[in-house]
Order: C-alpha cells, then structure tokens, then sequence
C-alpha cells in the first residue's frame, strides 16, 4: 500500500477521478431536488444566458448549416487540416439534408418567419426555446468534463469491479453501470454523450453501445418528478419511481435479446478494441487498479484536456444540435397536426383491456406519441379522470426511454449505429415489455 501511495499515477488516477465522480455521479439536492453538480452547473449558466439563449442557439446551427455548405462545395483549408473537423463538417446524403432543415428551421423560428406548424410553441419554438437551451449548456460542461471520467482510470477501475454483475445479467462492460447512473441522476443526454464517446474509443462494441444507449440512458429523478407532476400524482413519486425502476430493469434484461439489438454485430469502431477480462490470480479490484494506473500512465496533459474537450464541444454544438431541431421538430409536427401516432395506437387499445387499464381507448393515444416527446402523453393523460390510468401512462412515458425531440435525435447525431427505424422498434418494444410490469403493480397500489 505504501509503494501505491508514492507512485505518482495513482494521484494521476485519484485526483481527476474524485472531481469528476463528484461532477457527474455525486447526488447533490437542489432546491429539493436530486441531481447532480453538472447539472447544477448547466442550469447556472441556463440563468445566465437569459435571454439571450434564443441567439446563440440560432447563431450555433446557423454557423453549423453555412460551415457545411462552404466546405462541401469549396473546402476550407484550416477544418481539411484537422481530421475531427473534416469529419465534422463532411456530411453527406440524409445527414447534410437534416442538418440543412436545422438550419431552415432555426432561421424560421429566430426571425419567425413562416406557418405556425413549424415555428409554434407546441412544434419548433417548443424544441429550440424548452428543450435545447438547456442541451447547449450540458453540452459545453460535458464535452470538456467528461475527460474526468474517461481519461483518468475511473472508469477502467469500476469497470472492473462491476464487470461480474453487468456481464453475467446484461452482457455488458462493468463500466456501462456510470453510463445509468450519470443518466438516472443527471440527465439522459449525459449518459448517450458518455456512451458515445467510449464507443468511438473502443471501449464499447456496436452491440453494446446501442444496447447501452437505448435501454441504460435512463430518465433523471427530476424529470421523472415533473412526468408524475402533470398528472396530479406527485404525492405517490416514491412507489411511481420505484415502478419505473423495476420495470426498466425488466426491459434491460428482455429488449435487448430481441432484434433489433440482439442482431447488432460486436465489432468496433476503432481497430483496438478494450474488452474487460479480469485475468487469472488477480481480483476484480486489482485489475480494475492495474487498468486506472495505466490509463493515467498516458492521461493528457492540461493543455490535450482543453484541446479535446473544445473539441468534442463543436461537435455536439455544431453535429448534433441541428439534429435536435430537426429531427424533434418534424416528430412533434407529426405528433400534434396528423392522426398518425393515434393511428399507431389503436393495436394498444385491446392489451389495455386486457390488462384492465381503464379508459382504455383515450390512454391508447398515448402510447407511441411518446416516441415524439416524452411529456406529451403525460400531458394528455393530466384529463383522465382514473388515477390509475393516469399512473400508467406517467410510469411507461418514462420507461418507455427514446423520444426524438432529445434522446432519440442525439443517438442519431452521434456515432452509436442505430436507424431511425430500429429506434422506432426499440421503442416499441420497451412499450410491450414495460407495460404489464407498470399495469400489475398499479393493480396492487390502487
């Protein structure tokens, strides 16, 4: 012990590792409120921007949309210099088409020009004024932190320690567990940036960062507050998360032996792939020390910490920002002007009755709008008059994980391999596996 505590990277290793534990997995209440110090952090520089958040948004996916074009058709020098920059900004089919209704859809609603449909409180205006300003600041926090976590040894030595849980009941890294965690407590777009950016360096295979991404990103305990706050229930949280929890777990376990992720290939993004393999003769607590001291071995210094993390900040600013918009948009114009998503949930109307859920038909309508926003089927079940129904519908928008105004729209804008089609099944999925989990334990509370 004493030689470990003169061996200079085990400060490497501790120091960077305990801020960014404290950042990103440290509960903190706020306000009466569990979260976490970044979040914390973001909402801070949430109240600063004021308003003026509405012209940086526009002048980031402005930037992002006219950076594109230029570079497409003419080329600028300094970004064809820098690979993370060329691959930025070298969109090419559906990506640069998203990417250019972000940027149309960003001009409309700034100079609000054009229909409502688009530019209204309830569609665009809802995502680009509710949604993202809030994204532009955990963007900025995440993308330079997260070194904290990723380049340090924190993660290779819980990793370690939790690779015989995570492997034998998920199939997953032991590592994935701070994936769920910085979600559950934080946000969901946290835990799909850390999972990202572990896939991209080889430490997750395309298998695992989908399945991680889809079913692990969970829902914050705060947002979960405001779900069951809209329908009237917030003196029952307690027995509602503990549900969720359950149910979430159940779906962890089930979707991801199902297609479409049972069929993602376990192979890499990069040529060198990290695989946790505890070796003969050593514990897991061992291990996962050996593995933390070598990482920090070759940490970065102050100024490859800064540089990356500037960096990963343009990519998500200028990468997945116009996604958000774009994608998020369409989905709630879809979701608000056509009877599409209500269509959808007719098939729900008999596994409803089935599980005598009342009022059946109207909670239906709520079942795959929850695919545009998360909070629309809380919003149109606050009218319901059975408090069950109301729980129901609350627990499984929430379990129900993926919605393409943030969750959804930020797997697409990051390196994870999903289609939109395969995140519409997932989704699907999530629903059919966490709904008569939800609906027993509604029977026995109500």
């Amino acid at each position: 012990m004493m030689k470990l505590f003169k061996d200079k990277r085990f400060y490497k290793f501790l120091i960077p590792s305990a801020i960014g534990a404290f950042l990103f997995v440290t509960p903190v209440n706020q306000s009466g409120n569990l979260t976490i110090p970044i979040a914390v952090v973001a909402n801070l520089l949430l109240d600063f921007m004021g308003d003026s958040a509405l012209t940086i948004i526009w002048a980031l996916i402005s930037l992002s949309g006219i950076i594109t074009v230029i570079h497409k058709f003419i080329g600028i020098g300094i970004i064809k210099s820098n690979p993370k920059l060329d691959n930025l900004f070298s969109v090419k089919g559906f990506w640069f088409a998203v990417r250019m209704i972000g940027l149309v859809f960003a001009n409309m609603i700034y100079f609000n020009i054009g229909p409502d449909f688009i530019i209204g409180g309830a569609t665009g205006g809802m995502v680009i004024n509710d949604l993202i300003p809030i994204l532009v600041c955990v963007f900025l926090l995440a993308g330079i932190l997260l070194a904290l976590l990723l380049n340090y040894g924190l993660l290779d030595f819980f990793g370690a320690l939790l690779i015989k849980l995570m492997r034998p009941v998920f199939n997953l890294p032991g590592r994935s567990a701070l994936d769920c965690v910085a979600s559950w407590l934080g946000d969901g777009s946290i835990g799909v940036l850390l999972t990202s950016k572990q896939y991209e360096e080889g430490f997750y295979s395309k298998r695992e960062a989908t399945v991680i991404a889809t079913t692990f990103s969970a829902v914050s305990i705060t947002f979960s507050l405001v779900v069951i706050s809209e329908v009237g229930l917030s003196h029952m949280f307690l027995p509602f998360y503990l549900v969720v929890s359950f149910a979430g777990i159940v779906a962890a376990v089930i979707v991801p032996k199902l297609p479409p992720l049972s069929r993602v290939p376990d192979t890499y993004y990069t040529e060198v792939s990290h695989r946790e393999d505890i070796p003969d003769g050593m514990s897991s607590a061992q291990y996962g020390l050996q593995l933390a001291l070598k990482k920090a071995e070759n940490s970065p210094t102050v100024k490859g910490f800064f540089k990356e993390g500037i960096e990963n900040v343009f990519e998500m600013w200028f990468g997945t920002l116009p996604v958000i918009l774009a994608m998020g948009t369409i989905a709630l114009i879809i979701a608000e002007f056509t009877p599409f998503f209500r269509i959808l949930g007719i098939p729900f109307i008999p596994l409803f009755k089935l599980l005598a859920i009342p009022e059946a038909a109207a909670a239906s309508q709520t079942v795959v709008i929850g695919f545009a926003d998360m909070f629309l089927p809380s919003v149109i079940a606050a009218g319901f008059e059975s408090e069950m129904t109301r729980f129901v519908v609350a627990a499984t928008s929430v379990t129900q994980l993926i919605y393409m105004s943030e969750i959804g729209s930020i797997i697409m804008g990051s390196k994870i391999p999903v289609s939109l089609k395969n995140l519409f099944i997932i989704f699907l999925e999530r629903t059919i596996v966490t709904l008569p989990v939800i609906a027993l334990f509604a029977h026995l509370i109500f």
